[in-house]
């Protein structure tokens, strides 16, 4: 009987949120397993800003600090995607209860704000899009408009205040930020040169791990 009910209505309220439940659980560890290894791959470059900070290559440490600074807002960007995760697992717990009363899951504008916004991250976009249309098609959420599902403009972070990746570099090289601009005065020498060409390629190499994660 159980089964024809099931083939005729489709799951459980409570089927449905268990399975929605399961679907957060697993984007959250994805998401503490990104912000581990993004916070690995900072820890690196900032052990190579302060190396180029203090061979006085200013210009090379300043490219890092930036790339420090799109770390720490996507780290933030996370680890709130992580807590929005963990609204919708409350609110569909609270649906859950009310099911049981009354029989059917309701509409909430509070699951479908923190949807909406998730569905911007594109470490979770496809997760949350299946599950908006399942809460949709369950009576939870209302179908969403084109225009809600846009990406934000990220040119804040590719355009960011110099004063921000300043303090990134005095806090990086422990206030030593004048010095490791004014370091080198002579002409360069053969050894200079290849110790250029190595700072080069050392942030480069920095440069594409970081960026990899950010662009994941």
């Amino acid at each position: 009987m159980q089964t024809i009910t099931r083939f005729l209505y489709g799951p459980t309220p409570e089927e449905r949120v268990r399975a929605w439940q399961g679907k957060l659980r697993a984007e959250t560890r994805q998401l503490d397993k990104e912000m581990r290894q993004l916070e690995a791959a900072t820890a690196k470059v900032r052990i190579t800003v302060k190396q180029l900070a203090a061979k006085g290559d200013l210009k090379s440490a300043r490219i890092l600090a930036k790339e420090v600074v799109r770390s720490n807002k996507q780290k933030d960007r996370l680890s709130v995607s992580k807590a929005r995760l963990g609204s919708i697992g409350t609110q569909l717990q609270q649906q859950l209860a009310m099911a049981k009363v009354t029989g059917s899951l309701q509409k909430s504008t509070e699951i479908m704000k923190l949807s909406n916004s998730l569905i911007k991250l594109p470490q979770i976009s496809h997760t949350m899009r299946e599950m908006s249309m399942e809460m949709t098609k369950a009576g939870i959420m209302e179908e969403m408009l084109e225009d809600t599902l846009q990406m934000d403009d990220d040119e804040e972070i590719e355009e960011e205040a110099d004063a921000e990746v300043d303090k990134v570099l005095f806090d990086l090289t422990n206030g030593k930020l004048g010095l490791a601009g004014s370091a080198r005065t002579e002409l360069p020498t053969p050894q200079d040169q290849l110790e250029d060409e190595e700072a080069e390629r050392v942030m480069e190499e920095a440069r594409k791990q970081l960026n990899g994660l950010l662009s994941g």
